[in-house]
């Protein structure tokens, strides 16, 4: 018998376990379909830290998600073993007047948000690890940090599992077909589910099951370095805020050491590689780490150190660098959320709920509308 479900949710990563965490606790009979592990190391969902900052560059309207995202992270983790964000406050840096510090500074104002506008001079007085070019300026805001990615996907797959969802892993979907009484048919390498609703939040293969995200949400390799610092204690959490940096190179963005050893960074669009999630180069390269060596030596010397560690994820862009999160116009039953270009973890917890609206009511209250499909 094909087995039946209120809604099945495809892809358990970040957004998917957050989704059918939310859906479990509004007491839906949900399945979640992932062909990798829970967690897995293959998308966009690992790596050991994500960044987490209210001060937000890439557009003001962002703001209230996070707020609602950091009161879900915390209520999450109070059900949890495990910390799940870590507050270090954040930094965005660059040339006075560039993009990025102004798009900090203006999301501060209009959200009314606690920070600090400080020289790079300043700035390295506070934080030693910190050796920006004079002139740059930095927009500091407390209550950024990190999160810990793999444990929010394991703690939201919990929650789920004790509000009663089924998560099948190593499970990989085939296709999904609309049905005649408006619901869903996915097909799986193991065998058929039926359900009212769809949930598709499969990360850098979504536009292998929603047509309309075809060009839209596009796949693209980055890499991560982890290098030992040679001031070690300059590269700890409580002094060492998470950042984000904008220099001629590029747009970097980087982490305190923790959990392994090295303090972690990575350049944005790192080469610029759009590429199959299922053939890349998966193993970093002496490219790739040259790449990144070449920028910490010149802007932050004091963790320029040994190789520890190097790791390849997957962004997945939209032209415009803002999310997907809609439901398909000619298929209702079927909501996505996509396309989060390399700046979408943070806002997981409160994707997951949005996702749920989308599935539950059609509609959400908070204000997505930049996000709609249809802009493209």
């Amino acid at each position: 018998m094909t087995e039946r479900y209120d809604v099945i949710v495809l892809g358990v990563g970040g957004m998917g376990s957050a989704a059918v965490s939310h859906l479990a606790d509004r007491g839906v009979d949900v399945l979640g379909l992932e062909r990798y592990d829970v967690p897995h190391g293959y998308g966009s969902s690992h790596g050991i830290t994500r960044i987490f900052r209210l001060a937000y560059y890439e557009h003001p309207a962002y703001v209230p998600l996070l707020k609602r995202a950091d009161e879900l992270w915390t209520a999450l983790e109070d059900t949890h073993d495990q910390q799940l964000l870590h507050r270090t406050g954040s930094i965005d840096a660059g040339p006075q007047d560039s993009s990025l510090v102004e798009g900090s500074k203006r999301s501060c104002a209009e959200h009314d948000l606690d920070h600090e506008v400080c020289s790079s001079s300043e700035l390295t007085e506070r934080y030693p690890g910190y050796q920006l070019p004079e002139g740059y300026e930095a927009v500091y805001q407390p209550e950024g940090g990190f999160l810990v990615p793999e444990e929010c996907i394991v703690a939201h797959v919990n929650r789920a599992h004790q509000h009663g969802a089924t998560i099948r892993a190593r499970e990989r979907v085939v296709e999904w077909q609309p049905t005649d009484d408006d619901g869903v048919r996915v097909e799986t390498d193991y065998g058929v589910y039926e359900a009212d609703r769809l949930v598709v939040t499969a990360g850098a293969w979504a536009a292998r099951f929603v047509d309309e995200l075809e060009g839209v949400a596009v796949p693209e390799r980055q890499v991560l370095a982890w290098l030992q610092p040679e001031e070690p204690a300059r590269f700890e959490p409580d002094a060492f805020p998470v950042w984000n940096l904008q220099v001629p190179e590029g747009r970097y963005y980087g982490f305190p050491v923790h959990g392994v050893p090295g303090f972690k960074f990575g350049r944005y669009n790192h080469r610029e590689e759009t590429v199959d999630p299922e053939a890349f180069e998966r193993e970093p390269t002496q490219a790739d780490e040259r790449l990144l060596r070449e920028f910490a030596e010149q802007y932050f010397p004091d963790g320029a150190g040994p190789t520890m560690r190097l790791e390849t994820c997957l962004f997945t862009n939209t032209p415009d660098d803002h999310f997907v999160i809609d439901t398909l116009p000619d298929r209702p039953q079927v909501s996505v959320a996509a396309g989060f270009s390399g700046h979408g973890f943070k806002f997981a917890s409160v994707i997951g709920e949005i996702m749920a609206d989308l599935a539950l009511e059609g509609e959400t209250e908070h204000d997505i509308e930049m996000f709609s499909l249809d802009r493209f």
